[in-house]
């Protein structure tokens, strides 16, 4: 995928979602993988001409995993004029030596947003950007189908009233293969993940469901994003741009 591509993606997102005011102060949580280091650039090709000015930070919680070297990323933020910062913790000792958890995603995940945003509070940042894409969208969607009985899915925006602080998922509109080839055509100097559970989750489970599903009917995964976005879902903000065919929809199910 070539970066305009990816900024007219981007701004797509942006743009219907309402992401970004004049003077926000965005961390991107930088995890080290494709999707991270691709919203980086994302959002450093959109502020170059975006019509609302705003600032850029980039920020990793280190977890504590042996051998996680983020000697290339540091690099890369030196190259684009981001400024990085790197939050220890002790979280893989937590899960994995103290508690020693055989299903340690969920607690991980909730331990490490809650160092990032406390993190990017003290930055001075009124929003942080997550970098989920298309398909994390549909796979969550099917995660929570599966196993919470209840159609939902990450919001586009999210505000976090007792941090002060807006979520934003700015790939929304990107596929997982997009991002694949982005990385490969600009060499992203990914850092690989050292966690001994990676690729053995139910994420991995809902991702390989999804790709079984289109698979054998082909269109399925679009169809499913667009019962996302057309679903209301609960806690999801307003489109403020609609595409001609989606306004038809809704007119003829409002009946006028």
């Amino acid at each position: 995928m070539q970066l305009q591509r990816l900024l007219s993606y981007t701004r797509k997102a942006v743009d219907e979602y309402d992401m970004i005011q004049k003077g926000d102060h965005i961390a991107v949580g930088i995890s080290g993988g494709k999707d991270s280091l691709t919203l980086l650039y994302a959002l450093h090709g959109l502020r170059r001409f975006y019509p609302q000015e705003f600032k850029l930070s980039a920020i990793t919680v280190d977890l504590g995993f042996p051998d996680f070297d983020l000697t290339p990323i540091h690099s890369l933020c030196r190259e684009l004029d981001v400024p990085y910062t790197v939050i220890k913790s002790d979280i893989y000792d937590i899960l994995f030596h103290v508690r020693k958890e055989t299903n340690p995603c969920s607690l991980c995940a909730k331990m490490r947003k809650g160092a990032l945003n406390q993190a990017v509070k003290e930055m001075g940042c009124n929003k942080v950007a997550y970098a989920h894409h298309k398909d994390d969208i549909i796979e969550t969607m099917l995660l929570s189908l599966i196993f919470e009985g209840r159609f939902h899915s990450f919001s586009p925006k999210t505000y976090l009233d007792r941090m002060d602080l807006t979520v934003i998922r700015p790939l929304m509109f990107v596929d997982e293969m997009d991002v694949i080839g982005f990385k490969n055509k600009y060499s992203l100097p990914v850092v690989k993940s050292s966690c001994p559970v990676d690729g053995h989750t139910k994420r991995q489970y809902a991702k390989e469901l999804l790709k079984q599903l289109n698979t054998e009917h082909p269109g399925a995964r679009e169809r499913m994003f667009h019962a996302i976005l057309s679903g209301n879902i609960s806690g999801w903000p307003e489109r403020t741009i609609r595409r001609p065919r989606e306004q038809k929809e809704e007119q003829n199910k409002n009946g006028k």
